[in-house]
């Protein structure tokens, strides 16, 4: 059986005819830059966080430049965030031209410590902005707290998150802003690229919308720089189509997921992740392929392999998994701030102990709503024989 890390079939066969008509309408209707199937999905989208605005824009990437510039974050500002996250975090910061501050990140949740974020903050420090990784949230009440007592902005990293809740409340509405994406592989994906802005402040809500279509206010007049950053009508219109199904997705995601931690919890080269509360909403699922003497005794002669022991042992396990019919990703295998485009940075290997081992030992299962059962027990038979065979001495 071929199992795939991610998959829309299921998902596409069931809202086929609802997606055919809502495109059709816009093509139809000739208006493909804005109209009604925009206002009509940031209001929808704004209602279910119970947050009073959502700005549409051309992608997550753009939602974090477009909160960041609404914000004044600039030259000379620094931002702390996560460097195990997409390199989007990152890059965004540095889009408006403000510095990245990587802080290290807790092992078991994966999300940015906290105590380590306070350390960080220096005379230059304007923002946080935590990453709400593999659908997990920050706690934000915390993070909130700390932000108020210093003086900082928070823009919430929301990319993998959409349905997301810290303490009941969804993410996208603790920070001064809230950035979401639709790319299709999210817990809420378009047919192409998409995001959106959140907020409360209407004046804040007003200067992302301005920015987003070129600092424009009004046609033809421009009172500063922006970005020609608009949420294209036709993904509107299939966020439209599965917006109101999303609650029910997160049920199936949560139960996948609940599977996974019952079946795979007395494997013991792996480490499975932290449930936390009801709120995650699991758009990975990610364990860590510990690197015991069993599994390292099956890697192939070390030679000139690249990488460390602990890398090395989640690539033969992922490679085990593939030959298997099992498809895996790895989110992510280089940490941001060891990455060549942030080499100005004079940052080492070793500055973020944690988040290294973790880019060295993590693997994504695979995870989406219409996992059946039949596949999911593939995954865990696969994963329990070839761990099993590592511990007896089988070579594959």
């Amino acid at each position: 059986m071929q199992v795939p890390p991610f998959s829309l079939s299921a998902q596409i066969e069931t809202l086929g005819s609802e997606l055919d008509a809502a495109v059709l309408e816009v093509v139809r209707s000739g208006q493909y830059i804005g109209g009604p199937a925009i206002g009509r999905f940031e209001s929808a989208f704004a209602a279910s966080l119970d947050v009073a605005h959502a700005v549409g824009c051309n992608s997550g990437t753009d939602a974090l430049i477009l909160g960041l510039r609404a914000l004044g974050i600039g030259p000379g500002d620094e931002v702390i965030t996560s460097s195990f996250s997409f390199f989007a975090t990152a890059e965004a910061i540095s889009a408006v031209g403000a510095r990245p501050v990587f802080v290290d990140v807790d092992p078991t949740t994966y999300l940015m410590d906290l105590e380590r974020v306070e350390a960080a903050i220096t005379p230059a420090t304007r923002a946080l902005m935590p990453v709400h990784l593999f659908g997990r949230a920050v706690p934000m009440d915390r993070l909130c707290s700390l932000a108020r007592r210093r003086g900082l902005r928070v823009i919430e990293d929301c990319a993998q998150a959409s349905g997301a809740r810290w303490d009941g409340r969804a993410v996208g509405t603790w920070g001064d802003v809230g950035c979401f994406s639709f790319f299709p592989t999210k817990n809420l994906g378009a047919a192409g690229d998409g995001g959106a802005v959140t907020c409360s402040d209407p004046e804040l809500a007003r200067s992302v919308r301005e920015l987003a279509v070129h600092g424009m206010p009004r046609r033809y007049l421009h009172t500063r720089l922006g970005y020609n950053s608009r949420l294209d009508t036709v993904q509107a219109a299939v966020l439209n189509v599965k917006l109101p199904r999303l609650r029910q997705w997160l049920q199936q995601r949560r139960a996948v997921a609940l599977r996974y931690l019952d079946a795979l919890r007395d494997i013991p080269n792996l480490t499975l992740p932290d449930p936390g509360d009801s709120g995650h909403s699991w758009n990975q699922f990610v364990v860590r392929v510990r690197a015991t003497p069993d599994l390292i005794d099956r890697l192939p002669s070390a030679g000139d392999a690249a990488g460390s022991i602990a890398a090395r042992c989640r690539d033969w396990l992922q490679q085990q998994l593939r030959d298997a019919g099992i498809n895996t990703i790895i989110y992510y295998p280089i940490p941001i701030h060891l990455q060549p485009a942030y080499s100005g940075l004079g940052l080492e290997r070793g500055c973020l102990p944690v988040t290294e081992l973790l880019t060295d030992e993590v693997l994504s299962l695979p995870m989406f709503p219409e996992l059946t059962a039949e596949q999911q027990q593939a995954v865990c038979d696969s994963l329990r024989r070839i761990l099993s065979d590592a511990m007896a001495g089988v070579r594959s």
